[in-house]
C-alpha cells in the first residue's frame, strides 16, 4: 500500500514579492554601510551603491530616497529586528532585564567596530541625521517593548516591561557612547555589562535600610 506524497503549499505570489523586496532592501542597505565604512559617507555616491548592489539608480530610489535613509534603516529597523530576534531566543527562565542584557551582549559580539564608529561619526556630523537619529530611539523602545510583551503576554506586566525597555535602551546608549569615546579598541560588551551592573546596583540600593539617624 502506497501513500500519496504530502502536498506542499506553494508560496503566494505576493509573499514571494514581499520577501524579494525585503532581500533587495537589505542588500542595498548592507552594501551602502560597507561602502560608507570603506570610503567614507561623503565619498560614497548613490551610483556606487547601486552598482555594488547590482541594481540600477532608478531601482535604488524605489527603496531609499537618499543615502541618509540607509543609515536610518540600519539604526531603526535593522537593529530593532535583530534585537527582537535575540530577545525571543533567550532562555525562558530569565528575568526580563537579564534577557535584554544578554540579547544586547549577543548583538555586541557581532559589531564591526571601525565600521560602526565611522557610521556613528557620520550621523553625529549631520544635524539632520542627528535629529532623526534621536527620533529612532522611541521606535526602538516600542519594538523592544513589543518583543518583551510577546515573551510575557500578561497585560498586568506591560507597563513594567515598558520600563525595562526604556532603562535597557538608555543603558545601551550610554554604553555605546563610552565605548566610542574609548576608541572602540576593546569590544563593546564590557561597556554594556558595566552599564547593566550599574542599573542592578542602583535598583538593589532602592528600598534598602535607611541610614542610621
Amino acid at each position: 500500500m502506497t501513500s500519496e506524497p504530502p502536498e506542499t503549499e506553494t508560496p503566494k505570489p505576493e509573499g514571494l514579492r514581499a520577501r524579494k523586496r525585503q532581500e533587495t532592501l537589505q542588500r542595498i542597505a548592507e552594501t551602502g554601510l560597507r561602502l560608507f565604512g570603506e570610503r567614507g559617507y561623503e565619498a560614497t555616491t548613490l551610483d556606487a551603491i547601486a552598482e555594488a548592489a547590482g541594481i540600477s539608480r532608478r531601482t535604488f530610489f524605489s527603496y531609499f530616497r537618499s543615502k541618509e535613509e540607509i543609515l536610518l534603516e540600519w539604526q531603526m529597523r535593522g537593529f530593532s529586528a535583530q534585537l527582537r530576534r535575540a530577545v525571543l531566543a533567550q532562555p525562558a527562565d530569565r528575568a526580563p532585564i537579564a534577557v535584554v542584557r544578554d540579547a544586547m551582549l549577543q548583538l555586541a559580539a557581532g559589531i564591526r567596530a571601525q565600521e560602526f564608529i565611522s557610521i556613528d561619526r557620520v550621523m553625529r556630523a549631520s544635524e539632520t541625521l542627528q535629529a532623526r537619529k534621536q527620533a529612532t530611539y522611541a521606535l526602538q523602545e516600542r519594538a523592544l517593548h513589543e518583543a518583551l510583551v510577546e515573551r510575557w503576554p500578561d497585560p498586568a506586566r506591560s507597563q513594567a516591561l515598558r520600563l525595562v525597555a526604556m532603562v535597557s535602551l538608555g543603558a545601551m546608549r550610554l554604553a555605546i557612547e563610552a565605548w566610542i569615546q574609548a576608541g572602540g579598541d576593546r569590544g563593546a560588551a564590557p561597556f554594556l555589562e558595566d552599564a547593566f551592573a550599574q542599573i542592578a546596583a542602583e535598583v538593589c540600593g532602592v528600598g534598602g535600610p535607611s541610614p542610621a539617624a
